[in-house]
Parts: C-alpha cells; structure tokens; sequence
C-alpha cells in the first residue's frame, strides 16, 4: 500500500529530470544551430543598390508628389537606387495626433492621402521613377489601423480584442488598432489589397511596419502570392533572423544602429563591431540583406538627429554604415546635413540649404556601385576584421571580392591616434577614396587618425 506512492514519485521525478535533460539539449542545439540558406531570390537590381527614404509630407514646401517628382534626377545623379516612399494611405481622423495624424494611422488601404495629391499623381511618380532607372517601394502598414478605417465596420472580426471585446491598440498608440492574423479572411484581404497596388499602381515592392509584431508564417504566405505578379523587394522593420529565411529580401539591423549610437556616446567600445557581425554570421541565413543607417524618421523624429545620437562621428558612422553588410539607407535631409528633428504630426519643411553631404555620399555610393567588395549579400565579401594597436577605438577591416578590395580604416574616438596595424593582411598599393591620395602598405604600417577621422582604401 504504502509503495505506490514512492514508486509514483520515483517515477514523476525521473520524469522530471528527463524532460530536464531534454530541455537543455534542445536549447543547446537551438544555440548552436547553424543558419540555412535563404530561399529569397533578389531581384537583379538589388544586389549594390542604396536605398533612400522619403518623406514626402516634409520634402518640399508644398508637401506633395508632383513637388517632389522634380528631386528625382539628383537623387538619381547622387546614385540612389530605390525609393522608399513613406505611407501615401488617408489619415484616420477619429483620436488623430497632431492636426495632421500620423502616416501610420491608415484610413483606407487602397486611397491616396489627399495631402500629397491623387492617384494619378502617385502614378505619375512611380512612372517618372521608372524612367530614371530607379524602383520604388511604399511603406505598408499591416499591423493596425486607423479607428475609422471601413474594416471597423464592415469586418470588426479583422482586428483583435481583449476579454471584453475592445478593440485592442499597441502600445500607446491611441489612434490605431490591431489587426487579427489569426484570421484567414483578413490575411487574405491584406494579401489581395497589397497585390492591388503591384497591379495598379506597377510599384516594386513594399516597406514593412513593424514586421516583428505579425506571425512570420504570414510573410512566408506572402511573398510567393506577390511574386506570381512580378519580383518583389520586401523591407522588414524588423530584424529576426527567421522573417528572412523566405519571407524578406532585407531587414533593419537594428541592434547595430544600437551599437553606433552607444559606440558614439562612449557606451560601447569599438571592438563591439567585429561581435556584432560575428554574431550576424552565427543566426541569418545566407544570402540575407541587413539594412545599415545612422538615421531614419523614427530616429530623427524621436531620438534625435545623428548629429544628437554621434557628435562629431556622425559622418564617420555614415562610412561605416555605407561599407560594412549590406545596403545604406539615405534618410530625407541627411545629404544636406539636416539637423533637426522633424515634427512628426504636424508639417515641417526640410531647410535643404547647399546639400553639403551630397559629394560625400556620392563618393560612398559609387564606390559601392564600382566595386564588387562592397556589394550586398553573397554578391559581396565578407568583413575580416584586422587588430590594431587601438582596438577599443579603431575599427579596421577589408572586404574583397574577386580581385576587388577594399580596406576601411576607422576613429571612433575623440583623440588623435597613431594607428599601426598587428598583421600584414592589408597589402600592396590602395587609392583614399575621399582625398584620392595613394598609400602603399608595404612600405608603410603606421597611419595617422585625426579624431573620428575616417578612411576608405580601394586597392589599385
């Protein structure tokens, strides 16, 4: 009588420590499990392209397509591949912030917000894009709408509600609310109404609001229906490893944006560069995209100009962005040395003044197009990072492709530095792409950095 329980608990115990025992292995094998390979297929036309976001509320004093249809050839002149248009989608008015509402708060799905123009126009500017060679993604807003969007009343099943049957808002976002992707009809209607505008309006692809928030089967189930039209080019604001894997061409990398920022304030030491993409390595598939920036409209708006978040290194970032995996993101101003932050609900024109960065990025940009080192995903070389004397302030590496090379050579510190590289990786004679003076390394190993000075090598 009395041994049933004994034996019971015996068993429940070595139960236990089984499942104990599995649990870690699973987790262990979680830890060191190798990323696949994407089954993304880039377009053609992605594998050295820049891409530039558009604001187009505060791009020009009128705030409107047809205004901003005339900054088409000097972005096309500075080398910009792909535009990426902010939402263009009516503004909810019901709990609206500001007196003009914030982009993200969508009305109606297949609508152009009045503000910007009409359809036509919209067309217009995707046709004028076209003809410079260019492409052009929108930014779609798939998570939530706006109170007052027509979904609320004609599908209320769409959206998600709590136990009381409220409709449920992220975060303090009072003027929007979520949307249900454990419903198939509205996964379905999301995936219809996005293959309307590839039909209708002949644009490339889209830029994902806050991708991480809806399930990654969703972009799986995506991506293919999109496709049977025409290729695709597909931004997640995101950066999970896993949205990448079929669904996405590219994701944010967010947490190197994090690592800049810190790096600049004196947070983080410059040897946190080589983990960060070391770490890269070990979880996104192969021949996945990561989008690189020092600012964007989230940034600028509430976190701060680059000039706010870096100081003086600001620029210096902007290289490091530019040559390290994989694709620079150019936001609305920062050719002109914009600094200040923008008013997100409100209109706030952009003061362009003498567009005094427009060389610089050109300089960066063309040596991205020309050179097959600096090219996205596997198309590019890999980083290998080279120790110096000042590894807690310098960041040095090359990346070479073919016979194609380049070697980037950063300060991110304050101080002056005499910089001497550990190991004869770096060889031969190489061209300073920004001065276009010439330096030969096997004859010199010691290099000069002025505070936050950046260089940018391309061998001969």
């Amino acid at each position: 009588m009395n041994t049933h329980p004994v034996i019971s608990l015996s068993i429940f115990c070595a139960i236990l420590l089984g499942l104990s025992i599995l649990i870690s292995c699973v987790r262990k094998v979680s830890e060191n499990k190798q990323p696949g390979r994407s089954e993304v297929k880039h377009a053609e036309w992605c594998r050295n392209a820049v891409i530039y976001e558009v604001n187009i509320r505060q791009y020009t004093k009128e705030g409107t397509f047809k205004a901003f249809e005339k900054e088409i050839p000097r972005l096309k002149d500075m080398g910009i591949d792909i535009l990426w248009i902010m939402p263009v989608h009516p503004i909810g008015v019901k709990e609206r912030k500001g007196s003009l509402g914030s982009y993200y708060s969508v009305k109606d799905y297949k609508g152009i917000n009045s503000e910007f123009g009409n359809m036509d126009d919209f067309k217009h500017l995707v046709k004028t894009v076209h003809e410079q060679g260019m492409k052009i993604v929108i930014d779609w807003v798939p998570n939530h709408t706006s109170l007052d969007n027509n979904l609320v009343k004609v599908h209320p099943e769409y959206y998600m509600k709590d136990s009381t049957g409220k409709f449920l808002s992220p975060f303090d976002w009072t003027d929007v609310i979520r949307l249900d992707y454990n419903n198939p009809a509205m996964r379905k209607y999301m995936i219809n109404t996005m293959q309307w505008w590839l039909i209708t309006t002949n644009i490339d692809g889209f830029r994902c609001d806050v991708a991480h928030m809806i399930p990654v089967s969703f972009w799986d189930e995506l991506r293919p229906e999109l496709e049977k039209l025409k290729p695709v080019f597909l931004l997640a604001e995101a950066d999970i490893p896993e949205q990448q894997e079929k669904g996405f061409d590219m994701s944010y990398d967010w947490k190197f944006h994090h690592i800049m920022n810190d790096i600049a304030q004196g947070k983080q030491k410059a040897t946190a560069v080589k983990k960060h993409f070391n770490w890269v390595d070990s979880v996104y598939p192969a021949n996945a995209y990561l989008m690189q920036f020092t600012s964007n409209h989230d940034e600028n708006s509430w976190n701060g100009t680059e000039y706010e978040r870096m100081g003086d290194g600001a620029r210096t970032f902007a290289v490091l962005a530019a040559t390290i995996p994989d694709m620079l993101l150019i936001y609305t101003g920062q050719e002109s040395a914009f600094n200040r932050r923008l008013k997100f609900f409100e209109k706030d024109s952009i003061d362009w003044n003498d567009y005094s960065l427009t060389k610089f990025y050109k300089t960066l940009i063309s040596l991205k197009k020309g050179n097959k080192a600096l090219w996205n995903g596997e198309e590019g070389g890999k980083p290998e990072f080279i120790s110096t004397n000042h590894d807690s302030s310098v960041v040095a590496f090359k990346r070479k492709k073919e016979n194609q090379e380049v070697f980037v050579l950063l300060n991110l510190s304050k101080y002056p530095l005499d910089v001497k590289l550990k190991k004869e990786h770096v060889k031969g004679k190489f061209i300073e792409v920004f001065t276009n003076t010439k330096h030969d390394f096997d004859e010199s190993k010691k290099i000069e950095l002025k505070p936050w000075e950046y260089r940018v090598y391309e061998r001969e």
